[in-house]
């Protein structure tokens, strides 16, 4: 876009409109509007796979940053903890579906902004749970993620991401 404001394709009115529009922007869905019509302005987004199994035995296993999110997730972990931050996420589908199927372990799931969870397909088995401050059911546009699965002898935790200054976590 810059270069087409240098070139006089762009007022600098409307320059300003497109950069705070892709900035607010929260998905390739919603930025490709706003360059489409500029040469070289077409969005790549990476191909989301249909389903992506993770493992781990007696490790963490962690996804975080940008990492493009399947419409099925399974998550196994055997004496491990898991976390996936879909905070800055690729996510390509309205609705994530997450299988668990962890042992002695904590499952953590940090969502993204205005995103929803439903966690009653998970069995716990001398394991709990705690949702802090994530509605059960989507709310307009937002992500919907559905956990369903076992936890065994340890935590899920779904919450949103937490900041304190320019401390994310």
């Amino acid at each position: 876009m810059q270069q087409a404001l240098g070139e006089g394709r762009l007022s600098l009115e409307e320059f300003e409109q497109r950069l705070s529009a892709v900035l607010a922007a929260r998905t390739f869905g919603e930025v490709a509007p706003y360059v489409a019509d500029i040469p070289g302005g077409t969005v790549v987004a990476a191909p989301a796979p249909e389903f992506t199994e993770l493992r781990t035995t007696a490790a963490t296993l962690k996804r975080q940053g940008t990492w493009v999110v399947p419409r099925r997730l399974l998550a196994t972990a055997r004496a491990g903890s898991v976390k996936l931050d879909f905070t800055d996420a690729v996510i390509g589908h309205s609705v994530v579906e997450i299988e668990l199927n962890v042992s002695a372990g904590t499952t953590t799931l940090v969502l993204p902004a205005g995103a929803s969870a439903d966690i009653d397909g998970v069995e716990f088995i001398a394991g709990s749970a705690s949702v802090q401050g994530v509605p059960a059911h989507a709310a307009g546009a937002g992500r919907h993620f559905v956990v369903h699965g076992k936890q065994r002898a340890g935590r899920l935790i779904v919450r949103h991401q937490r900041r304190f200054l320019r401390w994310r976590w």
